[in-house]
């Protein structure tokens, strides 16, 4: 690829957003670190909502039967109680009535608070008198009675039945003589059989603590367990973080975490080194995010907002992790990605066209913090084009259609778009978007205002042309001044997102830390270490991908006409690794480090501890 910039000047542009706080320092090795997947939430990140009940099942073969207790801070398990290994389905649910039966609300059978059979969990009890020390004496008393052990508020309890109300507790505690009719707080949560009426365990220690179920007691070296059509590796925790329904979280290895991420985030068997280098972004990208999610009570969601997780599979064939995505794991495990001492953000999406763009245009990224996020040029994306169904789309409208558009997110009321203007970044990507309508008025959109760029003309990147038109030779304006940055349309291209007018008054310094005045030959070294001289670059140059036209260097264009025809290429936020950019150049021979470290320039993959 040819390069169009010098590595001897840094010019960064300022904003007032910034990314992530980052984990500034090497803390150990990846095989140790723990991980919190969020399965369940309140947040809109993930795709199931709280749960009311949540049910668990042994993959057979994979372990059997069930421990249940609580992790402590760093996430290791303490155990407060078990079931045989017969017991392979069950079920946590909150400490209400729950009715086990057809729920059409929810269009299944399982346990709900509406009324729906006669098989019913209750929220009242009789806690047997005493005291016990271990699991072990509580489960006695509890064979005796016919009763469950209950750990509440850091003991163990010994309570019988599970009755609709306090009548009914009543006219059972007369039988019996001795007890107390108890309930819970908001924060119980019951675990039963599946199916039936019978609890195994109760839990509630308070509106901070949350249950831990870990499966298998049989000592299997790979335990998998369904939930909600899907196998995952590792344990879970459940809460009622406000009262009401449960938080359901999966808490296993990161790297387990990782093989759960790179099948689904990039296909399964596409080439090693591709899987290798998505294996390095995945691992990065978790280990930026630990507490991520804290008041959820989890680090990363399992959706494509963090990175999308769906553990080991599930009933579906060839789908979830293969030999060989787990063959990447396994070869990079404990490589992360390092941008000096600390940990990069790794962004990535499906593909970008020909171009991803600085974080700067499309989040206000601090860029002295995230130079690595500045955007590339990718000539090696478009070699995999027959495989990619981004590598060109069309959105077309009539102009009332767009003015209807418009209209639905509040622009151009009362009146009709008249013509748009589009700016250029240097790498050929649309960063503003100006409409005039017919009265007179405009309005600009950005990828940075709350009504985006993609979002207001539904569009699958930023990188597209109107109409076919381009930025002719030579005429290309100012695109960087309007975020303040470089306004020089020509020049030469420093770190790929701004420029230099000329050479004058520079100095480069040596291997050895000499420094001398730069002559009229200058020459650049690309990330592959090709030698060429410098460039000055005037407007529009090389191409802008499959279906976005050419408009390489940046400048503006005005767009008028009764159809505005959208032709582009790229599908996400066009930040970091492209992943088909990567599967071609890992078709090319290209390794996993060497992508990673090409979409992000000046970054090195190193190991984590």
């Amino acid at each position: 690829m040819k390069r169009r910039f010098m590595q001897l000047v840094a010019v960064f542009l300022a904003a007032t957003l910034s990314l992530p706080t980052v984990w500034a320092a090497r803390t150990g090795s990846t095989e140790d670190q723990m991980i919190r997947v969020g399965l369940a939430s309140s947040s809109n990140h993930n795709s199931l909502g709280e749960l009311g009940c949540a049910n668990l099942e042994n993959n057979t073969g994979y372990g059997a039967g069930y421990r249940f207790g609580y992790y402590t801070s760093d996430l290791t398990f303490v155990e407060l109680g078990r079931t045989s290994k017969q017991v392979t389905q069950i079920s946590m649910l909150k400490t209400q009535n729950m009715y086990y039966g057809y729920d059409s609300a929810q269009e299944k059978t399982t346990y709900s608070d509406s009324i729906t059979s006669n098989i019913v969990v209750g929220c009242y009890h009789i806690q047997i008198p005493g005291s016990y020390a271990t699991y072990e004496d509580a489960a006695a008393d509890a064979e005796l009675y016919d009763g469950f052990v209950a750990w509440i508020d850091g003991e163990y309890q010994v309570r019988v039945g599970a009755y609709q109300s306090k009548e009914g507790a009543e006219g059972a505690l007369a039988t019996m003589k001795q007890g107390t009719i108890v309930g819970t707080s908001s924060y119980g949560i019951n675990v039963v059989a599946t199916g039936t009426d019978q609890i195994l365990f109760q839990y509630d220690d308070g509106a901070s603590s949350a249950l831990a179920v870990l499966p298998d007691v049989t000592g299997a070296d790979d335990v998998r367990t369904w939930f909600s059509g899907f196998k995952y590796r590792g344990g879970f925790t459940y809460q009622r973080l406000t009262g009401g329904n449960l938080t359901v979280v999966n808490v296993l290895p990161l790297e387990d975490y990782v093989k759960g991420v790179v099948c689904y985030e990039m296909g399964r068997e596409w080439p090693l080194e591709a899987l290798k280098a998505q294996a390095i972004c995945a691992r990065t990208y978790a280990l930026r995010r630990l507490n991520y999610h804290k008041s959820l009570g989890f680090d990363v969601c399992n959706s494509d907002w963090c990175q999308v997780y769906y553990g080991v599979g599930s009933k579906r064939e060839n789908y979830g992790p293969s030999e060989t995505s787990d063959r990447a794991v396994e070869e990079t495990t404990g490589q992360v990605l390092w941008y000096n001492n600390t940990l990069a953000e790794t962004y990535y999406s499906s593909c970008h066209g020909g171009a991803s763009e600085s974080a700067y245009y499309i989040w206000g990224t601090d860029m002295e913090q995230y130079p690595y996020l500045c955007g590339v040029e990718d000539p090696y994306e478009s070699y995999v084009d027959d495989l990619n169904p981004y590598s060109s789309w069309t959105v077309s409208y009539t102009s009332s259609e767009l003015t209807k558009r418009l209209q639905n997110y509040g622009l151009g009321t009362n009146t009709t778009v008249d013509h748009l203007e589009l700016t250029y970044s240097q790498l050929g990507n649309v960063i503003q978007v100006k409409i005039y309508y017919a009265n007179g008025q405009s309005n600009t959109i950005t990828q940075r205002t709350k009504n985006t760029i993609r979002s207001v003309f539904g569009l699958n990147s930023i990188r597209f042309t109107i109409n076919g038109q381009t930025i002719k030779e030579g005429t290309a304006s100012a695109s960087e001044n309007i975020f303040g940055g470089n306004s020089s349309g020509n020049g030469y291209t420093v770190n790929k997102t701004d420029s230099i007018d000329d050479l004058e008054g520079l100095y480069a310094i040596s291997g050895t830390g000499t420094t001398s005045k730069l002559g009229d030959e200058v020459y650049a070294i690309s990330g592959n270490g090709t030698v060429s001289p410098a460039e000055e670059t005037s407007g529009g140059s090389s191409g802008n991908g499959s279906g976005g036209g050419s408009n390489q260097g940046g400048g503006t264009v005005v767009v008028s006409g009764s159809t505005y025809t959208f032709q582009g290429s790229g599908w996400g936020h066009q930040i970091g690794m492209s992943q088909f950019g990567a599967n071609a150049m890992a078709r090319q021979g290209f390794t996993g480090e060497e992508i990673v470290e090409f979409y992000f320039p000046g970054t090195k993959v190193d190991s984590y501890d």
